[in-house]
């Protein structure tokens, strides 16, 4: 259940009640896509840096180890050791990056494993019944995610296919969560909005799957090519369609600058691999912008990579010592970077409700902005 607290503008400020615990939103989703944080993240770790949910793929655990073998040993909560939140993506977008694998059929996709070349079919069924196995918290419905360039030809048939199979996802969810050997019988399921960069078709999908009455709403197929202004330009279209009293989840993005823009038009869920991708590389976050620990001028800079930071690499370390793991290739100077930016983005979230909560979001959006676009 979703209680929403206060609103300032469009920025809502919530808490998603879960059989895993309540989640407060706006969130950061952090993302593990095989059951772990790249960058040898433990759960002891993410416990310490505020992370609130974890995100796991669909298509990459039912490839490796199985999903069957994570019902066995209790379900995805029990194999990672994290007893909050979990959301599983479908495996659809995964599936539909496989441009040259894969088969649509509107009974589903066929394809051939990234890892073994094995042939592989998953339909809204198939999605529905690994992501039981896996006994998320939250499930998303099997979709297709199309190219943000692609025609309005193409475009309509495949959301008026991904609405057909959202049907099927929710029937499918109902009967698993009915079955005495489910792990999760109380799995929530989120549906997916697409429509590329068309307006009216977004709309319209979106006035159709908020009839549905789910669990929550995500709006897919951004962040895939298109411009800045195009994305905020359909989540400002599409936001007022879709339930106020149900979460609503912008896939795969961002930035913190993205984030803001979105949590102004209404969104509070977000994923993104960014943090742990760029600290694996030494690009740091900072409120005062992305720094580069490569970068020769902190050979000798014996400050943490932010003054004032809580997480564990800034309590104790300095740049020039994270910056000499980097460079001999110890993996404690990526860990100490994912850690940072893990932190970072969760401390920015807590600091986006706190504004929400005093209506004084569009000044704190304002002021973020400017110290973040100036530098160091």
């Amino acid at each position: 259940m979703y209680k929403l607290i206060t609103t300032d503008g469009s920025a809502k400020r919530g808490e998603l009640h879960t059989p895993h615990g309540v989640i407060q939103t706006p969130v950061f989703m952090n993302v593990g896509t095989v059951a772990a944080i790249k960058g040898a993240v433990s759960t002891e770790d993410l416990e310490g840096i505020g992370t609130q949910v974890q995100l796991s793929n669909t298509y990459h655990l039912h490839v490796r180890p199985g999903d069957e073998i994570v019902k066995k040993l209790g379900g995805l909560h029990k194999f990672m050791s994290w007893d909050k939140p979990i959301l599983t993506d479908s495996g659809g977008f995964q599936v539909f990056s496989l441009a040259g694998l894969r088969k649509i059929k509107e009974e589903g996709v066929y394809f051939n494993s990234h890892i073994d070349g094995k042939k592989i079919f998953m339909g809204p069924e198939e999605s529905m019944q690994i992501q039981s196995n896996l006994a998320s918290t939250i499930a998303m419905a099997f979709d297709e995610c199309p190219s943000s360039v692609a025609e309005r030809s193409y475009i309509q048939p495949s959301v008026d296919r991904t609405t057909r199979w959202l049907e099927r996802c929710k029937k499918e969810m109902e009967r698993l969560n009915s079955l005495s050997d489910t792990i999760n019988n109380k799995q929530m399921l989120f549906g997916i909005n697409q429509g590329g960069v068309f307006d009216d078709i977004r709309i319209e999908h979106a006035k159709t799957i908020a009839d549905m009455n789910l669990d929550g709403y995500a709006i897919g197929g951004l962040a895939v090519g298109e411009t800045h202004e195009e994305m905020y330009r359909i989540i400002e279209a599409v936001v007022p369609y879709l339930p106020q009293d149900k979460p609503t989840y912008l896939m795969g993005v961002g930035t913190p600058l993205n984030i803001l823009e979105a949590v102004e038009r209404g969104v509070d869920f977000f994923d993104c691999v960014y943090p742990s991708r760029n600290g694996r590389h030494g690009h740091v976050y900072t409120h005062h912008g992305k720094i580069n620990l490569f970068n020769a001028k902190y050979e000798t800079d014996d400050e943490p990579i932010e003054k004032g930071c809580g997480c564990p690499a800034c309590r104790r370390y300095s740049r020039a010592y994270i910056r000499h793991l980097l460079k001999a290739k110890e993996m404690l100077g990526m860990r100490f970077c994912v850690l940072h930016n893990l932190y970072f983005y969760n401390h920015l979230m807590e600091d986006i409700r706190n504004a929400i909560e005093a209506h004084s979001f569009l000044t704190f959006k304002s002021k973020f902005i400017s110290d973040f676009e100036a530098g160091e």
